[in-house]
């Protein structure tokens, strides 16, 4: 019943939004709600603009776009602010095809399906609302039956810019169903649907020999020409091509560079003039964006055909490389497992962290900056601090490799290897070792990979499961740890007092005598040595400490050991280090004594409630530390 309920609130809803009456009570709306006027790429860049823009780093990222496509932040910035944005304001840029370039599975269709059904959304709101002539197979713009020479007046007074001319249709039902009266003329709202074929088209590439122009430009229906004597009447033909019902949004080509070429001329004068021809008649005009999609290769084999110099001005390339970012790439596999049926099966903690961490490797290129290996540059990209670099040297790493991320493995490798281990096990529950063992398998199935290429990416599997020897134990050693965050900041506070006394060359007091001591340099040198820290450093590493120290001061700010990620680090390393032995000795006791397999099931129990781990992977994580730690 409440399903039931929620559909006639569907329903009531939609109808609420309809609305119908003349092009002079069109006039009112467009006075008060003057963007229900505006042209498709306005209405498009509105659309992402209106959902939330932040600034991060220095870099927009646009909330329109966050639920799907995930580390492509300057891309989508790009994109935006270069060609949505000048094209919303009716810059010469609104002139070109978009084309989307990039490696498979690299977001391409993902972006142009959110653009297309984000103004499906969007046509639903007050800003978003759009308003066409009833009747009209291209549901044009009502202000295009204002004559051209009453345009600028109209444009001063209302401030609203009318751009475009009546399709042959409007023009002869204005003639004949309202005697060129304009401000009779029906007028609608429509609501744009790709399911409807209304302000959303697509255009997919088949056999050249076999597909006909009419699927963009419309084709005479044969059986009204005897009825109306001519195949230029606008009533003997169909405007249900895909260029005719795209008008007033977006224009999907897919895979571009697939058509033959008499289908592209057509976007020759639409591209430019924002017309094109269509049977019989003289040019129609035409609102849309045009969104094309292809990859690298088919690119490059396009430019180098002198016969497509005329389409290539026209064109403007956004190029669509993979996620360079591990954190985003959890993301894009927990968005596509997310999407499947397979929710009964338990995916163990790290295990989506070790399939990234082997895609991003793949993707990323070698520095020629002294110190710079692939682990620390994935680690850099995705935020981590890397002894000897700032997040600074990201943009020169990037200027280093501009075709970054437009090659290596792609996420659907990956998901068809996670798919094949979610469906192979039979304990409902896969941890990092079975996607490990999955990525590894199938690389020995895939056909076409070079010998080359296959020990590449095999290393980088081995650096993967590196990673996860170390997330592994750090995992266990910090549910071993009691009163973990207690302990960890009393040791954090510990050092600060140290810190503080040596930097300023000053005492420190005992709490239990009150005497005077000099700073704890073996305590300091301790925690330190953890994260690689040289004695010729430790001076540089002390003060900058102190300066973090200082900046949460005066910002009234709290600083506590999670503050800097590097003595983060450094503590939590110290208190596992303390207890390594106990923890060794626990995990690898193949007969474990009663205060043994107390500890065990108490850790066992904590890496369930706090950690996200199952009975399952909890005791197999429990086990596989126990024999790293014994080698």
């Amino acid at each position: 019943m409440d399903f039931i309920k929620r559909l006639e609130d569907h329903r009531s809803s939609e109808k609420k939004l309809a609305w119908q009456g003349t092009f002079l009570e069109y006039l009112d709306i467009v006075k008060k709600t003057p963007e229900v006027a505006q042209l498709s790429h306005a209405r498009i860049y509105e659309m992402i603009r209106s959902a939330g823009v932040e600034e991060i780093n220095g870099v927009k990222s646009y909330n329109f776009f966050s639920s799907e496509i995930f580390g492509l932040d300057k891309t989508l910035e790009k994109l935006v602010e270069e060609y949505f944005h000048p094209s919303a304001r009716r810059l010469d840029v609104r002139k070109r095809i978009l084309l989307l370039m990039g490696p498979v599975s690299g977001g391409k269709s993902t972006l142009v399906s959110m653009l297309k059904q984000g103004l499906e959304r969007f046509s639903r709101t007050d800003s978003g609302g759009v308003y066409a002539i009833k009747g009209c197979p291209m549901h044009e713009e009502p202000l295009h039956l204002i004559p051209k020479a009453l345009r600028e007046e109209f444009q001063n007074e209302y401030n609203v810019f009318a751009e475009g001319e009546l399709c042959p249709s409007c023009r002869l039902m204005l003639e004949e169903e309202y005697g060129g009266q304009i401000e009779k003329v029906a007028v609608e709202r429509i609501f744009l649907s790709e399911e409807k074929r209304l302000g959303i088209g697509t255009f997919t590439p088949s056999d050249p020999k076999s597909q006909d122009i009419a699927d963009l430009t419309g084709s005479v229906d044969f059986s009204t020409i005897t009825e109306f004597g001519s195949e230029s009447d606008p009533r003997a033909y169909r405007f249900d091509g895909e260029l005719n019902i795209a008008n007033r949004g977006l224009m999907e080509f897919q895979e571009i560079l697939k058509c033959d070429e008499k289908f592209l001329w057509n976007l020759l004068s639409l591209s430019q003039e924002g017309n094109f021809k269509a049977g019989r008649f003289a040019l129609i005009y035409a609102d849309e964006m045009i969104v094309a999609h292809t990859n690298e290769n088919e690119y490059r084999a396009f430019i180098a055909n002198k016969k497509n110099e005329a389409l290539q001005s026209r064109i403007i390339i956004i190029k669509i490389p993979y996620n360079l970012k591990v954190s985003k790439e959890v993301k894009i596999y927990e968005k596509l497992i997310g999407q499947s049926d397979l929710k009964d099966i338990h995916l163990a903690p790290h295990a989506l962290k070790v399939a990234s961490i082997f895609s991003v490797l793949s993707r990323l290129k070698e520095s020629k900056k002294q110190g710079m290996d692939l682990l620390k540059k994935m680690k850099l990209y995705d935020g981590e601090d890397v002894e000897g670099f700032k997040q600074k040297d990201i943009i020169e790493l990037q200027n280093e490799a501009p075709e970054e991320g437009m090659s290596g493995v792609d996420p659907r490798y990956v998901i068809n290897r996670l798919s094949s281990a979610l469906i192979k096990t039979s304990t409902k529950c896969i941890n990092a070792l079975d996607v490990l063992r999955a990525l590894k398998d199938g690389l020995d199935q895939h056909p076409s990979i070079t010998k080359e290429e296959r020990d590449r990416l095999l290393n980088f599997i081995s650096v993967a499961r590196k990673e996860y020897d170390e997330i592994a134990k750090k995992e266990v050693q910090k549910a071993f740890v009691y009163s973990y965050e207690e302990s960890a900041r009393v040791l954090f506070d510990n050092y600060l007092d140290n810190v503080e006394a040596y930097c300023n060359n000053t005492k420190l007091k005992d709490p239990i005598t009150d005497e005077e001591m000099n700073p704890d340099e073996k305590l300091m040198r301790s925690i330190e040595e953890q994260i690689g820290v040289s004695e010729n450093a430790k001076k540089v590493f002390r003060e900058e400490i102190l300066i973090r120290l200082s900046s949460y001061a005066r910002k009234n700010k709290k600083f506590d050991y999670t503050s800097h990620e590097r003595l983060r680090e450094a503590v939590e390393k110290k208190l596992f280090t303390d207890l390594k032995d106990v923890v060794k000795i626990t995990t690898s006791s193949k007969t474990p004594d009663m205060e043994q397999l107390k500890r065990i099931n108490e850790v066992a129990s904590k890496l369930i409630s706090e950690y996200g781990y199952c009975a399952n992977c909890a005791n197999e994580l429990l086990k596989y530390v126990g024999s790293l730690l014994n080698r």
